[in-house]
């Protein structure tokens, strides 16, 4: 028996507490580039330690985020975001107290990625979807996706300031202070009572208004179960190939989040400019963001996300080939920061089109992980690679061949409610 989390919170309550849970949790996650150098530096490590345990975070966050998922949808957001926070702060203060590569993978990799995993896109997204009617699910998602991406821009250049005033350990254990406002935040979700959310064929009653706009939009999703569903996803040649694009975000994103400081500073470019660049990767992230959700609802998103992973290799090309100055870095960071997280509301809202949102933290938590394994392999092989090569060049030019296929494989996508005797792709 699922639960109802939103008869009592308001819709305006789960958008906003949502966001701001999301502002802190991304806000700290794309910091951790900004300590790779000086960890690496202090405890006598390669880069390749470093970057394995932010890629393992990544992993980690993935592999449970279907079942993190999972447990928002029957048990609610609320009590899954108290405890992805909780897991989140202790990775921090062990991460601050890290001085071997084992303390850095169980801190930074396991604790926080279990953090992620409850404290992100997906059970926000899927609170947030149940408490809006479907036609404000896009621009919903888009809201709170540029409101979340206030952290990268607020966190970025905070995190150097604590890292160049107090060192690398005093600033994550600070940041960890700041993990703790998630738990007051996800709090203020509880309901004072549950009740059971209707998901049989009777039509829905005043109670459960939003569950009824769910039946009209995907008439398949009241006829499924979770593992009925989740069979029906894993076989769906649209939601591979929606997993396929997510994999490359993925690649791209902690590639560039993790490594691009570095990479600047290897230039001879100083390591403010790093952190500025990422910091408006964040702030342009919210007017990509906020398009996305607003475009969302009236072109056909996986039109649009063939768009953005397309600009994503030009705008790569040109900043590989065009002589680096910290101006050049930062035209790339305003274009990337257009295309960065733009991607998360349009995929999340065309599973929403296919399989309702009865499973949407499940389902939407399930192609995350191809989001996510994807970021491992950006992250780890950027470190690898480096070491082997001294050179970050190889891995942008992957990211590049990465984009056109993530273009091709989004174009032929359909947001259509799936059938569950038809598990494939529509002709565009």
């Amino acid at each position: 028996m699922q639960l109802n989390t939103h008869k009592a919170v308001s819709p305006l309550t789960v958008l906003w507490c949502g966001a701001f849970i999301m502002t802190i949790s991304l806000g700290i996650r794309h910091s951790f580039g900004l300590f790779l150098q000086p960890m690496s530096l202090s405890n006598e490590w390669g880069r390749e330690v470093f970057a394995f345990s932010i890629a393992m975070q990544n992993l980690v966050w993935g592999v449970a985020q279907p079942f993190v998922g999972r447990m928002a949808d029957r048990l609610g957001s609320a009590i899954t975001m108290i405890l992805g926070g909780a897991l989140y702060t202790l990775g921090l203060f062990l991460m601050a107290m890290a001085e071997s590569p084992g303390m850095l993978t169980l801190s930074a990799g396991v604790l926080i990625g279990l953090g992620l995993s409850g404290t992100t896109f997906p059970v926000v997204f899927g609170a947030v979807s149940r408490a809006m009617p479907p036609e404000k699910r896009s621009m919903a998602m888009g809201i709170s996706m540029a409101l979340g991406s206030l952290g990268q821009f607020a966190f970025l250049p905070g995190g150097l300031f604590l890292i160049n005033q107090v060192g690398w350990s005093s600033a994550l254990t600070i940041l960890a202070c700041f993990a703790v406002i998630i738990l007051v935040l996800a709090w203020q979700l509880i309901e004072p009572k549950a009740t059971p959310l209707k998901t049989d064929d009777a039509p829905c009653s005043a109670e459960c208004p939003n569950t009824a706009a769910s039946h009209q939009e995907a008439p398949a999703d009241k006829e499924l179960g979770m593992w009925a569903s989740l069979g029906q996803a894993i076989r769906h040649r649209a939601f591979l190939m929606l997993s396929v694009g997510y994999f490359v975000c993925g690649f791209q994103i902690l590639f560039i989040s993790v490594h691009l400081p570095s990479y600047l500073q290897d230039s001879g470019i100083p390591a403010s400019a790093g952190s500025t660049a990422l910091a408006l990767i964040g702030l342009f992230n919210i007017l990509g963001s906020y398009l996305a959700g607003l475009w969302g609802g009236k072109f056909r998103k996986p039109m649009l996300l063939t768009g953005i992973y397309g600009l994503r290799g030009v705008l790569i090309v040109a900043f590989i080939l065009t002589p680096l100055s910290t101006w050049s870095v930062y035209l790339f960071a305003a274009g990337m920061g257009v295309l960065w997280l733009s991607t998360v509301p349009l995929t999340t809202g065309t599973v929403s089109a296919m399989f309702g949102v009865k499973n949407l933290s499940m389902l939407g938590g399930l192609v995350f992980m191809f989001h996510q394994i994807g970021a491992f392999v950006g992250g780890w092989l950027g470190g690898l690679l480096f070491d082997a090569t001294g050179s970050y060049t190889m891995v942008w030019w992957i990211c590049v061949a990465l984009s056109a296929i993530a273009a091709a494989v989004n174009w032929p996508i359909q947001e259509q409610s799936a059938s569950p005797n038809e598990p494939t792709v529509q002709a565009a």
